[in-house]
């Protein structure tokens, strides 16, 4: 492994900071890292876990914190106002107006590489974050280096990034036999299902017998992959494999951990729903590890 050193990195929207994880597994030192980020529970995450990080509060104080020597500016604008899946609002949605907070930092600081990660979303708005920030974003979906499959758009200028080879890992291979398992019947159990994927790596092999939205009920079978984890994990919206023909049972957080390709345990000290939620609102390390892996 190479390794390179920056002077000072800024983490914006910065969660629980998977992306100095992704540094770590890079063999990219640096001297000091910055994070922005509002949520308590995911900056006690981070502390734990680097507690050398200076938190600097909210994106919209940047013009605050008088930071020297910023390399990378790295962040995750929050996806809600953009996502395929929601309401469309893109860049009439406040959340999504942080992106150009995150746009004058960039060129505020002028680091010597960025980069921004979102989720898919409609062209135009696509097309103009790539007009703002001077780059076409790269797709990569998480299912070529982990057991999830999440597709998200990299904006980055680091040069000549390519898509990370298929590593083949599927949900049996991070399963773990957690003390206290929480799940229930199978309403209906789809046998000619087993063993058939989507596009996607899913094998959607039955419905749990519970309350809620038909898409809450889905039962995946380990051969395939885990469906996105999202910031609304808990309350039975966490994702749900099967333990037999009859039963199934929700994801925890430690195989959550794994889907994000985080080491185990990263996020114990919080409660299992702040740490669905942050997980959900992470990143999948290895994939950012990938990106960083061909800075120069």
């Amino acid at each position: 492994m190479k390794i390179m050193k920056l002077r000072n990195v800024l983490g914006c929207f910065d969660g629980i900071s998977c992306g100095q994880v992704a540094l770590q597994r890079a063999g990219i030192e640096y001297d000091q890292y910055y994070a922005s980020e509002i949520d308590t529970y995911a900056m006690q995450v981070t502390q734990r876990q680097f507690p050398k990080t200076q938190q600097l509060g909210s994106i919209t104080e940047w013009k605050t914190w008088n930071l020297e020597n910023v390399d990378l500016i790295i962040g995750g604008s929050p996806c809600q106002g953009f996502s395929m899946a929601g309401k469309r609002l893109n860049f009439d949605d406040a959340r999504s107006k942080l992106f150009f907070e995150f746009l004058a930092i960039v060129r505020y600081y002028k680091p010597k590489y960025f980069l921004l990660e979102n989720v898919r979303m409609k062209q135009e708005a696509q097309d103009a974050i790539s007009k703002e920030l001077g780059v076409e974003p790269v797709l990569i979906n998480s299912g070529l280096v982990s057991a999830q499959s999440r597709d998200r758009l990299y904006w980055t200028n680091i040069p000549d990034v390519e898509l990370p080879k298929d590593r083949g890992i599927y949900l049996k291979h991070i399963v773990s036999t957690p003390k206290v398992i929480r799940g229930g019947d199978l309403e209906e159990y789809f046998e000619d299902k087993v063993g058939k994927l989507s596009p996607r790596g899913l094998c959607h092999i039955g419905t749990a017998n519970l309350n809620g939205i038909q898409s809450l009920k889905r039962v995946y079978h380990i051969d395939g992959k885990s469906p996105t984890l999202t910031t609304s994990m808990g309350g039975n919206r966490e994702a749900k494999i099967a333990t037999s023909k009859t039963t199934w049972r929700k994801l925890t957080p430690l195989e959550c951990e794994r889907l994000q390709t985080l080491p185990d345990g990263y996020t114990e000290g919080i409660s299992n729903t702040q740490r669905y939620k942050t997980l959900g609102n992470g990143w999948t390390v290895d994939v950012i590890a990938h990106i960083f892996g061909f800075m120069k």
